[in-house]
Protein backbone atom coordinates (compact mmCIF):
# COMPACT_ATOMS: atom_id res chain seq x y z
CA UNK A 1 0.00 0.00 0.00
CA UNK A 2 1.48 3.42 -0.70
CA UNK A 3 -0.36 7.09 -1.28
CA UNK A 4 -2.92 7.26 -4.23
CA UNK A 5 -4.04 10.26 -5.71
CA UNK A 6 -7.24 9.76 -7.47
CA UNK A 7 -9.31 12.10 -9.74
CA UNK A 8 -12.95 11.65 -9.55
CA UNK A 9 -14.84 13.47 -12.58
CA UNK A 10 -18.72 14.32 -11.69
CA UNK A 11 -20.25 14.78 -14.99
CA UNK A 12 -23.93 16.43 -13.84
CA UNK A 13 -22.23 17.48 -10.89
CA UNK A 14 -23.96 15.26 -8.77
CA UNK A 15 -21.75 12.81 -6.43
CA UNK A 16 -24.67 10.52 -6.24
CA UNK A 17 -24.63 10.23 -9.78
CA UNK A 18 -22.50 8.84 -13.18
CA UNK A 19 -18.68 9.16 -11.86
CA UNK A 20 -15.26 8.88 -13.52
CA UNK A 21 -12.19 7.79 -11.92
CA UNK A 22 -9.07 7.51 -12.72
CA UNK A 23 -5.39 7.72 -10.99
CA UNK A 24 -4.27 10.51 -13.61
CA UNK A 25 -0.48 8.68 -14.65
CA UNK A 26 -2.24 5.49 -15.05
CA UNK A 27 -4.14 3.60 -18.35
CA UNK A 28 -7.02 2.06 -16.34
CA UNK A 29 -10.23 4.71 -15.70
CA UNK A 30 -13.78 3.53 -14.52
CA UNK A 31 -17.21 4.84 -14.61
CA UNK A 32 -19.94 4.12 -12.26
CA UNK A 33 -23.21 4.79 -12.71
CA UNK A 34 -27.01 4.33 -10.83
CA UNK A 35 -29.13 1.72 -13.01
CA UNK A 36 -31.58 4.85 -13.48
CA UNK A 37 -29.07 7.12 -14.92
CA UNK A 38 -28.86 4.34 -18.11
CA UNK A 39 -30.21 7.31 -20.41
CA UNK A 40 -27.91 9.54 -19.43
CA UNK A 41 -24.64 7.54 -19.51
CA UNK A 42 -25.27 7.40 -22.97
CA UNK A 43 -23.59 10.30 -23.80
CA UNK A 44 -19.97 8.91 -22.27
CA UNK A 45 -17.98 7.43 -24.30
CA UNK A 46 -16.43 5.16 -22.35
CA UNK A 47 -19.65 2.98 -21.70
CA UNK A 48 -19.24 1.63 -25.60
CA UNK A 49 -15.39 0.55 -24.82
CA UNK A 50 -13.98 -3.22 -24.28
CA UNK A 51 -13.41 -4.22 -20.78
CA UNK A 52 -15.19 -5.64 -17.63
CA UNK A 53 -17.57 -4.74 -16.19
CA UNK A 54 -19.42 -5.45 -12.50
CA UNK A 55 -23.13 -4.80 -11.38
CA UNK A 56 -23.88 -4.64 -8.10
CA UNK A 57 -26.87 -4.91 -5.78
CA UNK A 58 -27.92 -6.86 -2.66
CA UNK A 59 -29.60 -10.51 -2.09
CA UNK A 60 -33.75 -10.62 -1.92
CA UNK A 61 -33.36 -10.25 1.82
CA UNK A 62 -31.50 -7.35 1.73
CA UNK A 63 -28.13 -8.66 4.11
CA UNK A 64 -25.30 -9.43 1.61
CA UNK A 65 -24.43 -7.31 -1.10
CA UNK A 66 -24.55 -9.32 -4.24
CA UNK A 67 -22.13 -8.79 -7.97
CA UNK A 68 -22.58 -9.89 -11.64
CA UNK A 69 -19.28 -9.94 -13.63
CA UNK A 70 -19.32 -9.71 -16.66
CA UNK A 71 -16.97 -8.51 -19.95
CA UNK A 72 -17.88 -7.13 -23.49
CA UNK A 73 -16.34 -5.49 -26.75
CA UNK A 74 -18.91 -3.01 -26.42
CA UNK A 75 -19.87 -2.72 -22.28
CA UNK A 76 -23.11 -1.14 -22.50
CA UNK A 77 -25.12 -2.88 -25.19
CA UNK A 78 -24.36 -5.78 -22.57
CA UNK A 79 -25.50 -3.90 -19.95
CA UNK A 80 -28.51 -2.98 -21.85
CA UNK A 81 -29.48 -6.78 -21.98
CA UNK A 82 -28.63 -7.19 -18.58
CA UNK A 83 -31.00 -3.85 -17.50
CA UNK A 84 -34.02 -6.45 -19.32
CA UNK A 85 -33.28 -9.77 -17.56
CA UNK A 86 -31.52 -8.88 -14.26
CA UNK A 87 -33.81 -7.40 -11.19
CA UNK A 88 -31.06 -7.09 -8.06
CA UNK A 89 -28.41 -4.33 -9.27
CA UNK A 90 -28.37 -0.74 -9.12
CA UNK A 91 -25.13 0.47 -9.86
CA UNK A 92 -22.77 -0.15 -12.68
CA UNK A 93 -19.31 -0.21 -12.69
CA UNK A 94 -17.39 -0.26 -16.14
CA UNK A 95 -13.68 -0.73 -16.09
CA UNK A 96 -11.69 -0.05 -19.38
CA UNK A 97 -8.59 1.77 -20.87
CA UNK A 98 -8.65 6.21 -21.37
CA UNK A 99 -8.42 5.13 -24.93
CA UNK A 100 -10.25 1.69 -25.55
CA UNK A 101 -6.86 0.07 -26.08
CA UNK A 102 -8.39 -3.24 -24.67
CA UNK A 103 -8.48 -6.31 -26.69
CA UNK A 104 -11.84 -9.08 -26.81
CA UNK A 105 -9.32 -11.58 -25.12
CA UNK A 106 -8.38 -8.57 -22.59
CA UNK A 107 -11.71 -8.34 -21.19
CA UNK A 108 -12.15 -12.37 -21.53
CA UNK A 109 -8.85 -12.28 -19.04
CA UNK A 110 -10.11 -9.90 -16.79
CA UNK A 111 -13.21 -11.12 -16.42
CA UNK A 112 -11.72 -14.48 -15.67
CA UNK A 113 -9.27 -13.13 -12.82
CA UNK A 114 -12.01 -10.70 -11.32
CA UNK A 115 -14.49 -13.99 -10.80
CA UNK A 116 -11.70 -15.85 -9.23
CA UNK A 117 -10.35 -13.12 -7.02
CA UNK A 118 -14.21 -11.96 -6.09
CA UNK A 119 -15.01 -15.74 -5.04
CA UNK A 120 -11.65 -16.19 -3.09
CA UNK A 121 -12.35 -12.76 -1.23
CA UNK A 122 -15.99 -13.61 -0.43
CA UNK A 123 -17.30 -10.53 0.29
CA UNK A 124 -20.19 -10.73 -2.11
CA UNK A 125 -22.60 -13.15 -3.52
CA UNK A 126 -21.82 -13.64 -7.15
CA UNK A 127 -24.75 -13.79 -9.76
CA UNK A 128 -23.36 -15.77 -12.52
CA UNK A 129 -24.38 -18.79 -13.02
CA UNK A 130 -20.83 -20.09 -14.43
CA UNK A 131 -17.39 -19.93 -14.69
CA UNK A 132 -15.36 -18.06 -17.07
CA UNK A 133 -12.69 -19.81 -18.59
CA UNK A 134 -8.92 -18.18 -18.69
CA UNK A 135 -8.27 -17.42 -22.33
CA UNK A 136 -4.94 -17.80 -23.82
CA UNK A 137 -2.48 -14.88 -23.44
CA UNK A 138 1.09 -14.45 -23.48
CA UNK A 139 3.09 -14.33 -20.20
CA UNK A 140 4.07 -10.66 -20.69
CA UNK A 141 0.18 -10.01 -21.28
CA UNK A 142 -0.82 -10.98 -18.60
CA UNK A 143 1.28 -9.17 -16.16
CA UNK A 144 0.18 -5.79 -17.88
CA UNK A 145 -3.28 -7.00 -17.63
CA UNK A 146 -2.49 -8.14 -13.73
CA UNK A 147 -0.92 -4.36 -13.23
CA UNK A 148 -4.37 -2.96 -14.48
CA UNK A 149 -6.26 -5.18 -11.98
CA UNK A 150 -4.07 -3.63 -9.13
CA UNK A 151 -5.47 -0.36 -10.40
CA UNK A 152 -9.23 -1.33 -11.07
CA UNK A 153 -9.00 -2.82 -7.61
CA UNK A 154 -8.68 0.60 -5.76
CA UNK A 155 -10.77 2.05 -8.29
CA UNK A 156 -13.82 -0.24 -7.32
CA UNK A 157 -12.83 0.56 -3.74
CA UNK A 158 -12.51 4.18 -4.01
CA UNK A 159 -16.11 4.08 -5.56
CA UNK A 160 -17.65 2.55 -2.49
CA UNK A 161 -17.36 -1.41 -3.66
CA UNK A 162 -14.22 -2.94 -1.89
CA UNK A 163 -15.00 -6.26 -3.40
CA UNK A 164 -11.25 -7.07 -3.76
CA UNK A 165 -9.86 -5.87 -0.25
CA UNK A 166 -9.07 -8.43 1.87
CA UNK A 167 -11.11 -8.00 4.97
CA UNK A 168 -8.17 -8.39 7.37
CA UNK A 169 -6.49 -5.63 5.36
CA UNK A 170 -6.03 -2.21 7.14
CA UNK A 171 -5.67 -3.15 10.53
CA UNK A 172 -2.53 -3.86 12.76
CA UNK A 173 -3.32 -7.47 13.30
CA UNK A 174 -4.36 -6.08 17.06
CA UNK A 175 -6.40 -9.36 18.01
CA UNK A 176 -8.68 -8.79 21.14
CA UNK A 177 -11.40 -11.88 22.72
CA UNK A 178 -15.01 -12.07 23.69
CA UNK A 179 -15.32 -14.81 26.05
CA UNK A 180 -18.41 -16.02 27.58
CA UNK A 181 -20.62 -19.29 28.26
CA UNK A 182 -19.89 -21.93 25.78
CA UNK A 183 -18.50 -18.64 24.11
CA UNK A 184 -15.02 -17.69 22.69
CA UNK A 185 -13.71 -15.69 19.48
CA UNK A 186 -11.22 -13.25 18.23
CA UNK A 187 -11.18 -10.81 15.94
CA UNK A 188 -9.56 -7.54 15.02
CA UNK A 189 -10.61 -4.06 14.29
CA UNK A 190 -10.59 -2.93 10.52
CA UNK A 191 -11.22 0.03 8.59
CA UNK A 192 -14.47 -1.05 8.10
CA UNK A 193 -15.58 -2.46 11.46
CA UNK A 194 -15.19 -5.49 13.51
CA UNK A 195 -13.68 -8.72 11.81
CA UNK A 196 -14.30 -12.28 13.73
CA UNK A 197 -12.15 -14.62 12.44
CA UNK A 198 -13.16 -18.16 11.01
CA UNK A 199 -13.26 -20.58 13.91
CA UNK A 200 -15.10 -18.01 16.67
CA UNK A 201 -17.44 -20.15 19.02
CA UNK A 202 -20.75 -18.68 19.84
CA UNK A 203 -23.56 -19.36 22.68
CA UNK A 204 -27.02 -21.00 21.23
CA UNK A 205 -29.37 -20.29 23.33
CA UNK A 206 -30.30 -17.02 22.95
CA UNK A 207 -31.56 -14.34 26.29
CA UNK A 208 -35.01 -13.07 26.37
CA UNK A 209 -33.68 -9.86 26.50
CA UNK A 210 -31.39 -9.71 23.05
CA UNK A 211 -32.37 -7.06 20.21
CA UNK A 212 -34.67 -8.26 17.82
CA UNK A 213 -32.27 -7.20 14.51
CA UNK A 214 -29.31 -9.34 16.52
CA UNK A 215 -31.87 -12.57 16.89
CA UNK A 216 -32.73 -12.01 12.70
CA UNK A 217 -28.37 -11.56 11.90
CA UNK A 218 -27.72 -14.77 13.80
CA UNK A 219 -30.62 -16.61 12.14
CA UNK A 220 -29.66 -15.04 8.74
CA UNK A 221 -26.11 -16.40 9.40
CA UNK A 222 -27.35 -19.74 10.14
CA UNK A 223 -29.08 -20.23 6.84
CA UNK A 224 -26.69 -18.70 4.84
CA UNK A 225 -23.89 -21.24 6.89
CA UNK A 226 -21.53 -19.02 8.30
CA UNK A 227 -22.48 -20.16 11.95
CA UNK A 228 -22.71 -24.45 11.66
CA UNK A 229 -23.49 -26.21 15.06
CA UNK A 230 -20.80 -27.84 16.38
CA UNK A 231 -20.59 -29.98 19.50
CA UNK A 232 -23.77 -27.48 21.24
CA UNK A 233 -22.00 -24.26 19.75
CA UNK A 234 -22.43 -22.26 16.84
CA UNK A 235 -18.99 -21.83 15.22
CA UNK A 236 -18.20 -19.47 12.08
CA UNK A 237 -16.86 -21.36 9.09
CA UNK A 238 -15.36 -18.03 7.68
CA UNK A 239 -14.13 -14.74 8.84
CA UNK A 240 -17.46 -12.36 9.01
CA UNK A 241 -17.06 -8.62 9.27
CA UNK A 242 -19.75 -6.41 11.83
CA UNK A 243 -20.44 -2.82 11.20
CA UNK A 244 -19.89 -2.27 14.81
CA UNK A 245 -18.27 -3.57 18.16
CA UNK A 246 -21.65 -4.43 19.92
CA UNK A 247 -23.25 -6.34 17.22
CA UNK A 248 -19.94 -8.95 17.01
CA UNK A 249 -19.98 -9.33 20.41
CA UNK A 250 -23.80 -9.48 21.07
CA UNK A 251 -23.87 -12.63 18.70
CA UNK A 252 -20.91 -14.23 19.67
CA UNK A 253 -22.61 -14.33 23.66
CA UNK A 254 -26.35 -14.72 22.46
CA UNK A 255 -27.49 -11.36 24.66
CA UNK A 256 -27.32 -7.99 25.34
CA UNK A 257 -23.68 -6.80 25.00
CA UNK A 258 -21.33 -3.52 24.88
CA UNK A 259 -18.63 -4.56 22.28
CA UNK A 260 -16.43 -1.75 23.78
CA UNK A 261 -16.15 -3.74 26.83
CA UNK A 262 -16.97 -7.08 25.86
CA UNK A 263 -14.10 -7.45 23.28
CA UNK A 264 -10.41 -7.30 25.35
CA UNK A 265 -6.74 -7.98 24.06
CA UNK A 266 -4.85 -10.74 25.61
CA UNK A 267 -3.63 -8.80 28.88
CA UNK A 268 -7.26 -8.24 29.69
CA UNK A 269 -7.71 -4.77 29.05
CA UNK A 270 -11.00 -3.73 27.31
CA UNK A 271 -11.24 -1.82 24.19
CA UNK A 272 -12.71 0.77 26.10
CA UNK A 273 -9.57 0.88 28.25
CA UNK A 274 -7.40 0.75 24.67
CA UNK A 275 -9.16 3.36 22.28
CA UNK A 276 -11.37 5.82 24.16
CA UNK A 277 -9.59 6.92 27.38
Amino acid sequence: MRPQTIQIFLPDGSPTSIREAEITNRLVKAILFPRNKMQEVVKREMVYFTGVYFLFGNTEDGVKPKVYIGEGEDCFTRIQSHNRKKDFWTHCVIISTKTDEYTKTDGKYLEHYCLSKAKEIGRYVIDNDTGSKKPSISESREYDLLDNFDTAKILLATLGYPIFEDKRQGSKKEVYYCKGKDASAQGILTNEGFLIYKGGRCTIQETKSIDSWISRLRTQLINDSILIEENGQYVFQSDYLFNSLSAAATTVLARAANGWTSWKDKTGKTLDELKRK
